[in-house]
């Protein structure tokens, strides 16, 4: 199983996430410079870190999402390699197109750093298979930008089609119908503004997040 993940000027969770990737696959993940024009030959999984790539100028994500790596990164995910973009990553995303709405500014003005009580809304994804329908988790937030706005028809289509992955049980940020993680239409592309990274392991003081890497994860590996 070959996966990558994808370094901007400002990602500052890019080593937490390639830590858990190799922590739960056995095998250390590709590091990409936002820079390079191409991905390498054969992966199977995508990671977009969290941070503030280019120090959120312009809009959180706006300038990443044009980097010249991201041509490469729309391309495989519209292949169907999955892709996962947490916190500044699913801003990346949803600037990008590979995901509809957008993060705004916290509805509180401030920055959000504390453990987050999530529900899992859909266990059938390749992300979320490990997970129960209905289950709570646990998982960290920090973000400024977190607040997620879509219109309303694309709100409903999101919520008609199963593409709400996890809502936050205390809106913690304002989002619309506290959504915290939507993933694409082919279920091959999640983003989610808490860190399921910084969840893995006990030193954390939480592993609700290793399902979420063991389920896509194990998933790609070779039989």
């Amino acid at each position: 199983m070959k996966s990558a993940v994808i370094t901007f000027p400002g990602s500052n969770c890019d080593r937490d996430m390639a830590v858990a990737i190799e922590l739960v696959s056995g095998t250390a993940p590709v590091r990409v410079w936002h820079g390079d024009s191409a991905l390498p030959d054969g992966l199977d999984f995508i990671a977009l870190p969290g941070g503030f790539s280019y120090g959120d100028y312009l809009r959180s994500g706006a300038m990443a999402a044009n980097s010249p790596i991201m041509r490469d990164v729309i391309s495989a995910a519209e292949r169907g390699v999955p892709v996962l973009g947490v916190c500044n990553g699913f801003q990346v995303l949803t600037e990008a197109r590979l995901l509809p709405g957008a993060l705004m500014r916290n509805a509180q003005q401030t920055f959000i750093c504390r453990t987050a009580d999530l529900t899992v809304e859909n266990a059938q994804s390749l992300f979320t298979a490990q997970y129960s329908a209905g289950q709570n988790i646990a998982i960290p937030v920090a973000h400024h930008d977190g607040n997620y706005f879509a219109d309303e028809t694309t709100l409903d289509r999101l919520e008609g089609d199963g593409r709400v992955a996890f809502r936050y049980a205390d809106n913690v940020n304002g989002s619309q119908r506290a959504i915290a993680g939507v993933l694409n239409a082919a279920g091959n592309v999640l983003g989610m503004m808490p860190h399921p990274e910084r969840a893995v392991e006990d030193a954390h003081g939480n592993t609700d997040g290793r399902a979420l890497f063991e389920g896509v994860l194990n998933a790609l590996a070779p039989a």
